[in-house]
């Protein structure tokens, strides 16, 4: 859950994780729908599903035994070098490097390493300054201790660099050029995309959502029907839409994503649902069912919930979360 995102995001999630799934077996057993559910809102959802498979291909070909070498950890789904060699040093106690975030900025920083690590050569330099500090004794200390440096000394904006235990012998302190290291990103401007989604009522105000697709853009997750889709198991006047919304805006990684909600209200809808097998009525007020929802789907439904409860505009709480 730690993987990009913050500690403070995290803690509620991972309580509420923990308690729903407290062992390896708890997790593999679920439906990857459960998973999902409680991941909502966390982003990032391939992270959800690599834990559940990686749950489910312990249980069944390592006896519910976590693995213990970096080989073995590295066949898991959603687990790198990296992240296998923070499980053998911190869970395990074993010797094993690692290089997230953190770690390529403290190294990048103490040895003045110019250059992106998203360049091959750079991450090869990396890794093997990663390789080299790691220590024999008290392995997993440090993995911890160089990770908190960079999180909380060596930070990426204003690094506290007259507290920092290394000042003495780092190179980018010595040159000056903290501020530049490590080098960011190649910028480049994010495309915008842009896509209508189907709000479909029934008469007893219930919001048809589908399953999306297990890979992809919200892989796995309910959402809202595209009105493009072929597999839309309505027919619904083109064009010709009840109401539409204002513009929903949110952004990935690498390009931000335009919804625009149009709301059709199905006056007969035993007359126009055909057969469809990936689909649910979902009531918005009282949910029944525990379901994987993408974040923004998610805040439409609660504004749409909150508008059919208000609906002069006066919705009393304003905390949407």
């Amino acid at each position: 859950m730690l993987q990009q995102t913050q500690v403070k995001t995290v803690i509620p999630y991972f309580l509420r994780f923990m308690a729903e799934f407290p062992d390896v077996h708890a997790l593999a057993e679920a439906p990857v729908d459960k998973v999902l559910h409680h991941w909502t809102g966390l982003g990032y959802y391939a992270r959800a599903r690599n834990l559940h498979k990686a749950a489910q291909i312990i249980c069944q070909d390592f006896n519910g035994q976590f693995p213990d070498t970096q080989a073995a950890l590295e066949t898991l789904p959603g687990i790198g070098r990296s992240t296998a060699g923070a499980i053998l040093s911190i869970a395990l106690g074993k010797k094993a490097a690692i290089l997230d975030g953190n770690v390529k900025r403290v190294l990048a920083r103490y040895h003045a390493v110019q250059g992106w690590s998203g360049n091959a050569a750079v991450l090869k330099q990396l890794w093997a300054l990663a390789e080299k500090h790691t220590p024999e004794q008290r392995n997993g200390d440090y993995t911890q201790a160089i990770m908190d440096l960079g999180a909380t000394l060596c930070r990426r904006s204003k690094p506290d660099c007259a507290a920092c235990p290394l000042n003495a012998d780092c190179r980018a302190l010595a040159l000056g050029i903290t501020d530049q290291l490590p080098t960011p990103k190649p910028r480049k401007s994010l495309p915008v995309k842009t896509v209508s989604l189907a709000i479909v009522r029934n008469s007893a105000g219930e919001i048809w959502l589908q399953q999306r697709p297990p890979t992809g853009i919200w892989g796995g997750l309910w959402s809202l029907p595209e009105i493009d889709d072929p597999g839309l198991p309505f027919i619904l006047p083109k064009h010709q839409p009840d109401e539409i919304l204002a513009v929903l805006k949110h952004s990935f990684s690498h390009y931000h994503l335009h919804i625009t909600p149009q709301v059709y209200q199905l006056k007969n809808p035993e007359n126009c649902v055909m057969e469809a097998t990936n689909g649910l009525w979902y009531n918005i007020g009282q949910p029944q069912q525990a379901i994987g929802l993408a974040a923004p789907i998610k805040k439409l439904l609660q504004q749409l919930h909150i508008h059919s409860i208000h609906p002069s505009g006066d919705s009393g709480a304003t905390d949407e979360s």
